[in-house]
């Protein structure tokens, strides 16, 4: 008897909301971590954590995989994990988790957008307007703590929103060049392509000796090696496994959940959220709902 049958509608359900879970509280544990490591630290952990995980998965794959997928490979470990990864921690320093985890959603916004602009995709005037509406969802997140071009928040959101173009070309490059690929081996051979660079950075600088001389790095490093173990590799191999099972809308419509339970993880620790916030981050799922449901 299987442990659990994907087949079943119960288990697609369980395994949407425990990503949502798993992604939504990314941010959160970024910021316990950030609390004893700087941003590099922390993001450099994430990479090299999750690189070393998905070892298993790069075993003889080295033989299936041509030479002209490599750049493409390398492109998406750099611009889909690797700088994501850097901006995400560094806008953290000074922008709270539950906003980060809204202005995350966008997404699949960029994403069609990306797809128009350089991939030549046609999207409905439904999506148009979806467009439309999340991208004025996203200026409400952006200017939500103020709108003084003085105010430095502007520019650490704006970190956000360019790791989540990051992401965005990340995705319509494998989906234009790696589809022939399995999505596994995708992930892991691209962290392949930055864990060995991240690991050797680590070397450089103060994690040793932070790690040493504070009293709670010892809590730091569970709160980043989950967020490693369970927020990047566990959760890419249970969205793959969703993906073949159930249908592309249903799996990228975890993306619907992920903004309320980064808001939820932040008024548990005591971050703010204000009205403005609420109403943008609604604009944005009313747009990314209108891009994924007319096709």
């Amino acid at each position: 008897m299987k442990l659990f049958d994907l087949n079943n509608p119960l288990w697609q359900w369980i395994f949407l909301i425990f990503l949502a879970i798993i992604w939504g509280s990314s941010f959160i544990l970024m910021k316990k971590g950030l609390e004893v490591y700087s941003h590099s630290v922390v993001a450099a952990l994430r990479i090299s954590i999750a690189f070393i995980v998905l070892i298993p998965f790069t075993f003889n794959s080295f033989k299936k995989i041509g030479l002209k997928y490599w750049k493409y490979l390398i492109f998406t470990g750099i611009c889909g994990n690797g700088i994501p990864a850097f901006l995400f921690t560094l806008a953290q320093t000074e922008v709270s988790s539950s906003l980060c985890g809204m202005l995350n959603s966008l997404t699949p916004i960029f994403a069609l957008i990306i797809g128009i602009l350089l991939f030549n995709s046609k999207p409905i005037k439904m999506q148009r307007l979806g467009v439309f509406i999340g991208l004025l969802g996203a200026v409400g997140l952006i200017l939500s703590n103020g709108i003084s071009l003085e105010n430095s928040n502007i520019f650490y959101s704006l970190l956000i929103v360019i790791a989540t173009i990051c992401y965005a070309l990340s995705v319509n490059v494998i989906k234009a060049h790696l589809k022939e690929i399995d999505s596994i081996l995708i992930t892991s051979l691209s962290f392949l392509s930055i864990g060995p660079f991240t690991i050797s950075y680590l070397f450089f600088t103060d994690f040793i000796q932070v790690s040493i001389a504070n009293p709670l790095s010892y809590n730091a490093l569970i709160y980043i090696i989950i967020l490693s173990v369970f927020g990047t590799a566990l959760a890419i191999i249970m969205f793959n496994m969703l993906i073949k099972k159930t249908s592309t809308l249903f799996a990228t419509s975890v993306t619907y959940l992920i903004p309320i339970v980064a808001i939820a993880w932040g008024l548990v620790d005591g971050e703010i959220i204000n009205i403005i916030q609420v109403i943008s981050v609604i604009m944005a799922l009313v747009g990314v709902y209108a891009i994924n449901k007319f096709k």
